[in-house]
């Protein structure tokens, strides 16, 4: 027999038996849709996870103050002075930026009016990475910090390039709004009581396309003043120099072992006690790709256990097909077809089943991806790769599910298959 008898005998025997064809398809098409979304979430992952790493710099440390520790009261915790030490010890450092933060800050602006705003100081090289931003007007250089200007940056969170139906549920951001309808460059805007002259605006990407892996924000709005003016005029119940972390880019990935150590035994001089952290970046981002990875395996495995419940659900239909049909089997022996004729008529007709499954699959998971993709960072469409291996999937599922049943089918005795009632 020709593959184009196989494949008409299988279409005829599915179209035959419409119920039990469409379960058998619908659980393996479950599965698959299950794999798809699997493949698509680790496409995606990996994507940005590749951005965010070309964004955050080869050679990029993390150095916070130590979680849970119990002082000695020695050292003054983490502060700008540490940050300038570091600076001064090695000049080749391509970054060092303190950062320090806080929330609930009082902005005033023209008409607009906010107790939730996000304050950030840091330096002139807080620009050099995780860089996502159109800039207007100007941002803080190394002059605003050395003369404790009072001046400040906006930044303008993105809104969506594809909103999705889930956000008109959501208001726009007020802040977002105001910066639309005013032009707020060179205006004194009102911090904690405090003058400060907006002397830049910084555009945020689109949310659905901002490739940074952590982002900063929170509350109504952030901005973002020089670290030393934040010292003289913003800081409240702490101490004046003391800073949240600072950001370190030795520029090279193959040196960042190498001046983390070298930092750790700086900084445990000066602090005189071990209350600080020194972090290779990438050893961050690793940790939440493991816990990424942990939910997509999660997802894999549901996929995995709904084939092979279709699977089985296969070699069951295809045994009941089987048994359902004994003189048929004789009859075509008796006519001259051999063990190998009938193995492969079975093959065919679970594998037909198989690809239909595989192709509703396909087409259920890719659905659910146009429905989650705008609002699931880490999904990707879906590539030729990615359909391709979910189809062979589930031929392979319907091939090797109904081995065993094709082959009881071909050993039936023929002159017995022919009495069979």
């Amino acid at each position: 027999m020709t593959i184009k008898e196989y494949a008409r005998m299988a279409t005829r025997e599915i179209l035959s038996h419409k119920g039990r064809s469409s379960m058998t398809c619908l659980s393996l098409a479950v599965g698959i849709a299950a794999l798809v979304f699997t493949f698509s979430q680790i496409g995606g992952t990996m994507k940005r996870y590749r951005d965010a790493l070309e964004l955050s710099g080869p050679g990029r440390l993390r150095i916070e103050y130590r979680q849970n520790y119990v002082g000695k009261h020695i050292s003054r915790g983490l502060t700008s002075d540490d940050a300038d030490a570091i600076r001064a010890q090695w000049p080749e450092l391509y970054m060092v930026s303190p950062h320090v933060t806080r929330w609930g800050g009082h902005f005033r602006l023209e008409s607009f009016s906010s107790d939730k705003m996000r304050l950030l100081g840091a330096n002139d090289e807080w620009r050099k990475r995780d860089w996502v931003y159109t800039v207007r007007g100007r941002v803080l250089n190394a002059e605003d910090v050395a003369r404790r200007a009072r001046v400040c940056v906006v930044i303008k969170g993105g809104k969506w390039k594809t909103k999705p139906w889930w956000a008109k549920y959501f208001h726009d951001d007020k802040f977002v709004e105001f910066l639309d309808r005013h032009d707020v460059l060179g205006r004194q805007a009102l911090i904690e009581g405090h003058l400060f002259t907006v002397v830049g605006i910084l555009q945020e990407p689109p949310k659905d396309l901002d490739p940074r892996w952590f982002r900063e924000g929170g509350g109504d709005g952030m901005i973002v003043v020089p670290i030393t003016a934040f010292q003289d005029y913003l800081v409240k119940g702490r101490l004046r120099e003391a800073v949240d972390s600072i950001e370190v880019d030795t520029g090279d990935q193959k040196t960042a072992s190498l001046y983390l150590r070298r930092i750790d035994g700086l900084l445990e001089t000066l602090h005189r006690e071990r209350d600080f952290e020194v972090k290779d970046f990438r050893a961050i981002m690793a940790g939440a790709m493991a816990e990424i990875r942990r939910f997509i395996i999660s997802i894999g495995i549901i996929g995995i256990v709904a084939v092979l419940a279709s699977g089985i659900g296969i070699m069951n239909v295809t045994l009941a097909t089987i048994f359902s049909r004994v003189r048929e089997i004789g009859i075509r022996r008796a006519l001259g077809a051999t063990r190998s004729d009938i193995i492969w008529q079975f093959v065919a007709e679970a594998t037909a089943l198989g690809a239909v499954g595989g192709v509703a699959g396909v087409f259920l998971g890719s659905a659910l991806i146009v429905y989650l993709a705008p609002r699931e960072e880490r999904m990707a469409h879906l590539g030729p790769l990615y359909i391709l291996a979910a189809l062979a999937i589930a031929l392979a599922t319907g091939f090797f599910f109904s081995l065993y049943p094709a082959y009881t089918a071909a050993s039936f005795d023929p002159v017995e298959a022919l009495r069979y009632e």
